[in-house]
């Protein structure tokens, strides 16, 4: 701000002894001038100069003593870390305590005490010890670091003894003093095993089965979203019953919740493949999204697990409400605008692309009776009732 003040300049050059200088060069400026300093007086024979005079400062005894003191601790450190590498943790406790004994205000000595005990199993001590790191570190301003590490010693000693709050809590404290991916890490495997937990204990076969028939009961009076609540009580009650699944799909498909459905639908068939009712359940919603080929795919695994054909009618009318739907659907298009609409959907652009699809459509040009052969294939028959659905193959 005052850069270019000569007034400040010449003040400058005065103050360093170089007033007289300044003035010189500046003669012929208009601007003001500051008075060149005294002479400085020439010393007294005999007087010794300023740097003569300085002598070394000397500690006071107790500095001396705290830095002898210092010293011998962090000897005793380098002791207690080698005897800690060697698992001679008896003579790295003892050399860690003699170093809090000659310097009790470094963390360090207590994190690296607490260490010992860790390895050695003693986890009371070892949290006694790092609590008191926590204290020191606090009261004599050390490092966030420093710090976080005793927080981070103690939760993994909590956890060795399976107090799993505790663990979580002293992890937390240490992410909030200084953040490490390792502490991050056993907060949420901890945090995750204690969700785990708390799962299994709700468990109860039998409050899930009561949950299931109220269920049941609402579903039937067409309350479908308190019957929805049920099932899901009863599925965190008993996790591997499928039924609660297949219900609680039928109860979304109502509530128009479909792709929540389809999903309770392939969690029931994975806990039991031979649940028919679930594959139907999925092919009424896939119907509902019109996605019809899928909804055929699901209606074929329905028809090899309907073993004692119980459910043969309901499959039968459900691929017949599929067929027409796909006729409807591609009456109203064009072969054109279909190859045009399969083309935009990857799916089916695929297949198109397919040299064995396109060498089985070629057949089936040729020779329309091909195709009974080929639709024996359940893999060769998803694909034509993907491209059927599409509007690219229509059978007569």
């Amino acid at each position: 701000e005052y850069a270019d003040d000569q007034r400040i300049t010449i003040a400058m050059f005065t103050l360093m002894g170089m007033g007289d200088i300044f003035t010189q060069a500046t003669s012929g400026d208009q601007a003001e001038r500051a008075p060149s300093p005294p002479p400085t007086p020439a010393p007294a024979a005999g007087a010794k100069s300023s740097a003569e005079e300085a002598e070394p400062v000397e500690l006071a005894e107790d500095e001396k003593e705290a830095a002898a003191a210092k010293r011998q601790a962090e000897d005793a450190k380098a002791q207690g870390n080698a005897a800690y590498k060697a698992r001679r943790f008896d003579d790295a406790l003892e050399s860690y305590g003699k170093a809090i004994e000659l310097d009790g205000t470094d963390i360090t000595y207590w994190n690296n005490k607490a260490a010992v005990y860790f390895e050695m199993g003693r986890f009371d001590e070892c949290i006694e010890t790092a609590e008191k790191a926590v204290e020191v570190g606090r009261e004599n301003r050390a490092e966030y670091k420093h710090i976080a590490k005793a927080l981070g010693r103690i939760g993994t000693a909590h956890s060795k003894k399976d107090n799993l709050d505790a663990a979580i809590r002293y992890y937390g404290q240490s992410l909030a003093e200084h953040r490490t991916a390792d502490v991050l890490d056993k907060l949420r495997t901890l945090e995750k095993l204690r969700k785990q937990r708390a799962e299994e204990d709700y468990h109860d076969e039998g409050k899930a089965e009561e949950a299931r028939e109220r269920g049941n009961a609402l579903f039937k009076e067409g309350k479908f979203a308190e019957a929805q609540a049920e099932y899901s009580e009863a599925i965190k009650r008993n996790p591997g019953d499928a039924r609660n699944y297949s219900n609680r799909a039928a109860c979304l498909t109502k509530l128009m919740a479909i792709p929540d459905a389809i999903k309770d639908c392939e969690t029931c068939t994975k806990l039991d493949p031979t649940f028919v009712k679930a594959y139907i359940r999925k092919s009424n919603a896939l119907f509902l999204m019109r996605e019809y080929a899928e909804a055929l795919d699901a209606l074929d695994e329905a028809k090899v697990q309907d073993t004692d054909k119980k459910n043969a009618a309901e499959i039968d009318q459900l691929e017949f409400k599929c067929y027409s739907a796909i006729n409807e659907q591609n009456a109203r298009l064009t072969p054109e605008e279909a190859l045009q609409r399969a083309q935009a959907n990857p799916k089916i652009a695929s297949l198109l692309g397919n040299p064995v699809m396109q060498n089985i459509l070629q057949q089936m040009q040729s020779d329309p009776r091909a195709a009974r052969e080929h639709l024996k294939n359940p893999a060769v028959a998803s694909s034509l009732r993907k491209l059927i659905a599409a509007g690219i193959v229509r059978m007569g």
